[in-house]
């Protein structure tokens, strides 16, 4: 019997060693390492490119950012100051040392051409229009280094689409960061069938450096946070639209009994009712969707034509204001945006710190809500 369990156990060494070790041993050979990335260049100096700017910049990223305007670029070092002010409130040397850290690592430019030179990872974060981005990106692929990989921070354009114009389709990748990037942690990194395992590693890499927590996800619309948020907001209209609940208590439902931070109008509201309307006329469009999903909706497609972007409408007029140990004083609102919908001053209320009294700016347009 003990011979036996002796020539048991040789053959499964054996077998073990000869049938299962050496393929990794081979796979491990042909591995592919991520290519370490140190110059980043991020088009676009908004809430997003800002944020992506900041977080890139924090963690050790020469970073350039470029935009059309100096006032933009300006606008983007304002808000990427203020948000390391809030981010080291309680500590004022920390705070100092973090704003003189993180701008060091940073660098503005209108040039999009010259900044493209040296860049070994390009962030795109510019309109939602594929136009624009195709546009931007053929400009870059004739003078950026041919190892430089191209990412967008689109978060319901098809990657592919973008990407077919450049000679770089292995090295081209969607990289969807959520807003604020300062605060949100996950990243979407989205492979389309063309980009290269090196890419998509390097990419990762990129990513946990930034101190976030990337997912994967194939180059499908929506990728998965969108996928799955853009039709619950859609059913939440759908059953206003049928009278079945009050747009209030339907928040309400989902805030106390899902335990969501906003309801789905105060998403919507934030998001914009012309961004929701134009993500489900694109996701029906593609045929790569269910339609029963992003099937037209009357409410919203009638608000949409009124140029209406919020539907809580009884709040209209009404200057939002937050306390502060100095007395009641107005919420700033970003003057960049073309108009405001209460939903979004409500918004800001619900998931951002109140601002310290010296960084309120009371917005006129504010009034004609």
């Amino acid at each position: 019997m003990s011979q036996l369990f002796r020539s048991a156990c040789q053959f499964s060494t054996r077998l073990s060693t000869k049938n299962f070790l050496r393929p990794l041993i081979v796979s491990n050979a042909f591995s592919t390492s991520p290519r370490d990335i140190q110059n980043i260049t991020v088009y676009g100096s908004g809430l997003m490119g800002a944020g992506i700017v900041q977080v890139a910049a924090q963690n050790g990223f020469k970073v350039t950012m470029v935009d059309i305007e100096e006032s933009f670029l300006e606008n983007g070092i304002n808000i990427i100051k203020t948000s390391l002010k809030r981010q080291f409130k309680d500590d004022a040397n920390k705070q100092k040392e973090a704003i003189e850290s993180t701008l060091s690592n940073i660098k503005t430019s209108t040039d999009p051409s010259k900044s493209a030179e040296n860049a070994d990872l390009i962030v795109e974060a510019i309109i939602e229009n594929i136009q624009k981005k195709q546009d931007l990106f053929t400009k870059l692929d004739s003078v950026a280094p041919q190892s430089a990989i191209f990412t967008s921070n689109t978060s319901s354009l098809p990657i592919i689409e973008i990407a077919k114009i450049t000679k770089r389709g292995d090295k081209f990748a969607g990289l969807h960061f959520f807003n604020p990037v300062p605060r949100m942690k996950l990243v979407e990194v989205i492979k389309t069938e063309n980009t290269s395992d090196e890419t998509y590693e390097s990419l990762i890499e990129v990513a946990k450096k930034m101190q976030k927590t990337p997912v994967t996800c194939k180059d499908t619309p929506g990728f998965i946070v969108n996928r799955l948020l853009v039709p619950y907001l859609l059913e939440a209209i759908r059953l206003y639209e049928r009278g079945d609940a009050t747009f209030k208590d339907i928040d309400t439902a989902m805030k106390l009994g899902a335990g969501m931070p906003m309801g789905p109008f105060e998403l919507s509201d934030f998001v914009g009712l012309d961004t929701l309307k134009s993500i489900c006329d694109g996701w029906r469009d593609s045929n790569k969707v269910d339609t029963n999903l992003v099937a037209s909706i009357k409410v919203l497609d009638d608000l949409v034509k009124e140029g209406k972007r919020g539907l809580v409408d009884e709040l209209l007029g009404v200057l939002i204001r937050t306390k502060q140990p100095k007395g009641t004083i107005g919420i700033i609102v970003n003057p960049s945006m073309d108009s405001f919908t209460p939903g979004t001053i409500n918004a800001i209320l619900e998931i951002a710190e109140p601002p310290e009294p010296s960084e309120l700016e009371l917005y006129s347009r504010i009034s004609s809500l």
